[in-house]
């Protein structure tokens, strides 16, 4: 089933159940009001939702009306908490060789992830604000799951049962801010602004025989100001799959019902694929030409991420945003491209 929250003035909105084909939604109000309530009472709540998606996809719910991606919040508006993994080591060796650094030794057995904000999530139509054009702006076109709950110490076969809906991500990053908090030693905080999600988040069975092995086996899909920039297979080149990454999450933790869980940005070996970050194409032309070509964002760039099935409809929505201001010009200036 795919669900999506509707904004209603308050800081959790309405749940929604919304058709396949994301034409029609129908308020969940008679199960659910939101879907954290859903999340923690998930055996009893979610089968309930799923005979309203039925009837909704059979033209028989009575209240349907127009789904409408710009009414979305992010689907689970703010979580418990939210962990950002970096799945795909080509974007991660490509940066780092920009810089003349190397992979850990470990990147391929023990994945990095670092923890972000979750208690203020953008929806998918959201304008992006930010302080100033000189932070560096970038997006980042990532997949991420939202979980059940998931014991301390889950294998990563467990940890994978836990995953109850997917979304795509914008996880916005501010290049420029890296430099100064990693040479603290204590990693990102500022440069991690509020990411965006997709106006749908789906249960796995919807994505049929492209959900394998804890990965999307499905191409992303990112335009910058209309212009195709990434088309990155999202599925075999993903080191580490969900199931790895919520264990990895969990091995010294509970892991909550209601708890996000990203991959990091897409990318593929074959550059011809594209990018979905702006950082990992400056890095590849810092490689191949000695220097970064490619600006970050500024005031009125727009930014669309969408991930279509085998069928050839959208899975999750599109996340289209734009950048806006104020700008403060008073902000430092730029250092150096990081991670």
């Amino acid at each position: 089933m795919k669900l999506a929250t509707y904004k209603d003035g308050s800081r959790d909105g309405q749940l929604v159940v919304v058709s396949r084909d994301l034409a029609l939604a129908h308020f969940a109000t008679a199960t659910a009001t939101r879907l954290q309530q859903v999340l923690d009472d998930w055996n009893f709540l979610s089968p309930q939702l799923q005979d309203l998606y039925v009837t909704l996809n059979q033209g028989r719910a009575r209240h349907a009306f127009a789904f409408e991606p710009r009414q979305c919040m992010a689907p689970l508006p703010r979580a418990y908490q939210c962990a950002d993994g970096s799945a795909y080591l080509s974007h991660l060796a490509r940066v780092r060789q920009a810089r003349g650094a190397e992979l850990p030794a470990d990147a391929a057995s023990n994945p990095l992830m670092v923890q972000g904000g979750s208690d203020d999530f953008q929806g998918p139509r959201d304008d992006a604000w930010f302080g100033s054009e000189a932070w560096g702006i970038d997006f980042g076109a990532e997949l991420a799951v939202i979980t059940g709950d998931v014991a301390m110490g889950a294998s990563p076969d467990q940890a994978l049962d836990g995953v109850r809906l997917l979304m795509l991500a914008n996880g916005w990053r501010l290049r420029n801010l890296v430099p100064a908090e990693l040479a603290k030693g204590n990693g990102f905080l500022q440069s991690k602004p509020a990411t965006a999600f997709s106006p749908v988040a789906v249960t796995p069975d919807e994505l049929g025989a492209a959900w394998k092995g804890g990965r999307v086996h499905l191409a992303m899909q990112s335009t910058l100001n209309g212009q195709r920039v990434g088309g990155c297979d999202a599925g075999p080149e993903m080191a580490f799959h969900f199931g790895q990454l919520i264990a990895h999450l969990a091995k010294t933790r509970n892991v909550r019902a209601g708890s996000v869980v990203g991959s990091g940005t897409v990318s593929n070996a074959d550059a011809a694929k594209g990018w979905h970050c702006i950082v990992e194409q400056r890095a590849i032309e810092t490689v191949e030409l000695g220097e970064p070509r490619t600006p970050y964002l500024v005031t009125g760039d727009t930014v669309r991420i969408e991930m279509t099935g085998r069928d050839g409809l959208s899975v999750f929505g599109a996340i289209e945003q734009r950048v806006a201001g104020p700008i403060d010009q008073s902000a430092p200036p730029a250092d150096a491209d990081p991670v």
